[in-house]
């Protein structure tokens, strides 16, 4: 276990796991310092606390002799690792890791982490909800808002801890160990951070690179780029597909979700694919994943299956918001890329209104154009990268310059027929406008709100 007593730390990025970071490395003994590019005037609500906690603060800006003064920096994931300060250090030899490898290093029992794309929040949260039912002791954080360092004060040598983890987290792991890791898939994501489709893959198949003979790595047999990060793992490959019957792991076979414990095994049947209460294909392959992952953690059938059906979508995520006149509205903020956009369009047969834009993650939108073609009756593009998407997808759909998400809710739900669906989907990231997805989704929700009031006003 690291020592951390007298030790000067810098933790580089004050969000949520840098705070966390923070006073969890105070309470340990280390002399802690935190530096955030954001001003004094931003940081208010943190400052207080910290330095009560006896935590230098350094705000505005990174002081490069700041930097140079540690024997150990840990950085937010939100930081690329390219900031200048921070490369320098890094040639000059210090430790730099991110708050995950720092809780991978204390936190006890073991880990079962997810990873991809996209469906890591529905799987990690689907997963502990089966785990918890199971009766065994469960812990749930990572990137779906419970940082892993808050979770070490609770663990013990029995716990189940239940990690959705991101590329930005896995990229600065050395030491980080799940028993269980999952790459759900792989997809083109954040491409403005890791400049190639290759490097963001690498980064994603950092899950497994501590793994051993004993543990196990769980993949999409049915997306190309996940499958292929079998080849490179040391520790047993178990796999679920859609389209195919596997050798060992959860399948689609006959309207059932059927899981084998291994190639000599007999297969079992887990539930019908009529029980899973969530929209869409790639919940089924969610579903999958979170039956191999539980069923090699030791959760029984009945007891996999019962946790399903009664599970209900997370927030943001295909959320149903409420119906005004006949028009469903749906709120899936989390589609902060393109296919994760596609596969929320996939989950409605048509008559779709879809409101998309953002800050650009460098991806293709033109990707979409088939879909929209089948299932989208208009575009409604906000934010920063709306230009870029109308250049994109002109001549496809018709498109409707929005600007702010309160004019693309008006105008789509003025537009939309009974029948028909509105769909928050944005296919970019939500910090050109709000401060997350999380603030995003819930101004969708307000909005909608908000208008069905208005209609409810006018009809009376």
């Amino acid at each position: 276990m690291m020592e951390l007593k007298g030790k000067k730390v810098l933790v580089v990025g004050l969000g949520k796991s840098g705070l966390a970071a923070a006073l969890f490395l105070r309470r340990r003994g280390a002399q802690v310092t935190v530096s955030d590019i954001r001003s004094a005037e931003a940081l208010a609500n943190d400052i207080p606390s910290l330095l009560e906690e006896g935590i230098n603060v350094e705000a505005g800006g990174h002081g490069l002799l700041t930097f140079r003064r540690q024997d150990l920096i840990v950085v937010s994931p939100g930081v690329p690792l390219d900031t200048p300060e921070l490369a320098q250090v890094r040639s000059f030899g210090l430790p730099v890791i991110g708050e995950l490898e720092l809780a991978a290093r204390f936190l006890k029992g073991k880990a079962l982490a997810i990873t991809g794309s996209n469906g890591k929040t529905t799987t990690t949260s689907l997963v502990g909800e089966i785990l918890k039912a199971a009766g065994l002791p469960t812990l749930v954080g990572g990137n779906i808002g419970v940082p892993v360092v808050a979770l070490i004060e609770e663990s013990t040598d029995e716990t189940w801890s239940v990690l959705e983890v991101s590329s930005f987290q896995l990229e600065t792991t050395e030491q980080f160990h799940p028993a269980i890791a999952v790459i759900l898939n792989i997809t083109p994501d954040h491409l403005d951070r890791h400049g190639t489709f290759e490097n963001y893959s690498l980064a994603k198949e950092r899950i497994f690179a501590a793994q051993e003979p004993e543990d196990f790595l769980v993949l999409n047999a049915d997306n190309v780029r996940a499958a292929a990060s079998a080849s490179r793992s040391r520790a047993a490959v178990y796999w679920f597909s859609l389209e195919n019957r596997v050798h060992q792991g959860a399948w689609v076979e006959g309207g059932q979700i059927m899981y084998r414990a291994s190639k000599d095994a007999q297969p079992e049947t887990i539930m019908p694919l009529t029980g899973i209460p969530l929209k869409g294909e790639h919940n089924v392959e969610n579903v999958l994943a979170a039956v191999c992952a539980s069923r090699l953690a030791g959760a029984s059938p009945e007891i996999i299956r019962h946790a399903v059906e009664t599970f209900r979508a997370v927030e943001h995520r295909l959320e149903y918001v409420a119906t005004v006149n006949g028009v469903e509205f749906y709120n899936d903020s989390k589609a902060t890329n393109v296919d994760a956009t596609a596969k929320a369009i996939a989950a409605f047969p048509g008559g779709i209104h879809l409101i998309l834009g953002g800050k650009d993650k460098n991806s293709d939108y033109t990707q979409l154009a088939d879909l929209l073609r089948s299932r989208v009756r208009a575009v409604y593009t906000i934010g920063a990268a709306a230009a870029k998407i109308e250049s994109h997808l002109r001549g496809v759909v018709s498109i409707h310059s929005c600007e702010t998400l309160e004019r693309a809710v008006t105008t789509a739900a003025a537009a939309a027929h009974p029948g028909e669906v509105v769909l928050l989907a944005p296919a970019c990231s939500s910090f050109d406008q709000f401060e997350s997805y999380e603030h995003r989704g819930r101004t969708f929700k307000e909005l909608v709100h908000d208008w069905r009031g208005w209609k409810v006003w006018q009809n009376a």
